[in-house]
């Protein structure tokens, strides 16, 4: 198998936040690289070696690195555009810390159009659920009889359908979409949660990411799986703290929320969902790793939420609680 090396720069203060984001991508093993604390290590340390290479203890510091391998197939690519909205994320959070520039590099065996020409060909049509049949735009498969197709131009945002969490999410929205559903897509990525949302027969769909990419690419996509415009509408911004933001969505309007993001942001982000939900309408949440069940079930609980049903696929959860 390929490998594709990335690598997040950041300050030695920032490593463990840095760290905890890709676990949380699905990534489990980082590498951390920071010239400060190897050098700050030798020189506590001097006493205890025969020999010190000056070149290393005088060398410059540069940002502390951290490194993760990600495969190079298609499911390889849904994390690595997990990483780059989990730093796009950080970059919007003030958490008090200098983060450093949070620069991605990535060094692969394949220059940019080869691996883009791998990757459409490996990227096949393929069904969710009993209801939805995903395939990108450059197949010209037919859905199975009785699905409806949602047709995806990714770009460089999250969303194919191939990682479990957002399978997870589609299924349930199978569950609870009908003719009368105003649904939320909090974290929408290439819009393929909301866009499926329509095509499953909800009345209409408001979609907001952090990162601003995803406004051009969940309309493309909508508008390729044939999904009416005046029922979709799509914007950007970070939806925890711009007030402004969360008054334009709406409070007390939604059937549906659906957010599958990381474990940290929907604990929260349910507050909100709380808000935007009207009363009998449900919250399906997912991104979330085993390990984090629970830090989610205490959050919507102290929202205000009943946890209704708990889905699970590999090491990946997905969670749907109703507002009361």
């Amino acid at each position: 198998m390929d490998w594709r090396k990335v690598t997040v720069y950041t300050s030695s203060e920032a490593t463990e936040i840095v760290t905890a984001m890709l676990e949380q991508t699905g990534i489990t093993g980082c590498q951390v690289e920071d010239d400060k604390q190897i050098k700050q290590y030798m020189e506590e340390t001097s006493k205890y070696w025969d020999y010190v290479d000056e070149e290393l203890l005088n060398r410059p510091e540069g940002e502390a690195r951290v490194i993760v391998y990600v495969s190079e197939n298609p499911y390889g690519d849904e994390i690595f555009m997990r990483i780059k909205e989990g730093v796009q994320r950080l970059k919007g959070m003030d958490l008090g810390v200098d983060l450093g520039s949070l620069t991605i590099e990535t060094e692969g065996n394949l220059d940019d159009e080869q691996w883009l020409n791998k990757w459409k060909d490996s990227y096949k049509p393929f069904t969710v659920g009993n209801k939805i049949f995903v395939k990108p735009v450059w197949e010209q498969a037919q859905a199975p009889d009785g699905r409806v197709t949602f047709v995806v131009d990714p770009g460089q945002v999250f969303g194919t359908g191939l990682h479990q969490t957002t399978q997870l999410c589609m299924t349930e929205l199978e569950k609870y979409i009908t003719d009368q559903s105003v649904v939320a897509d909090l974290g929408c990525g290439s819009g393929i949660l909301s866009v499926v949302a329509i095509l499953l027969g909800a009345k209409s769909a408001y979609a907001v990411d952090i990162d601003a990419n995803s406004i051009k690419t969940a309309y493309r996509n909508a508008e390729l799986s044939g999904v009416d415009k005046s029922k979709y509408y799509v914007t950007s911004g970070d939806i925890i703290t711009d007030e402004k933001l969360q008054n334009d969505i709406g409070f007390e309007k939604y059937d549906v929320v659906v957010a599958n993001i990381i474990a940290d942001v929907i604990c929260s982000i349910s507050p909100l969902a709380m808000k935007l939900l009207k009363k009998g309408g449900v919250f399906i949440s997912s991104g979330i790793i085993t390990e984090r069940t629970e830090d989610v079930y205490n959050a919507l609980k102290s929202a205000g939420f009943t946890v209704k049903d708990t889905k699970t696929k590999d090491d990946w959860v997905c969670i749907t609680s109703v507002k009361e």
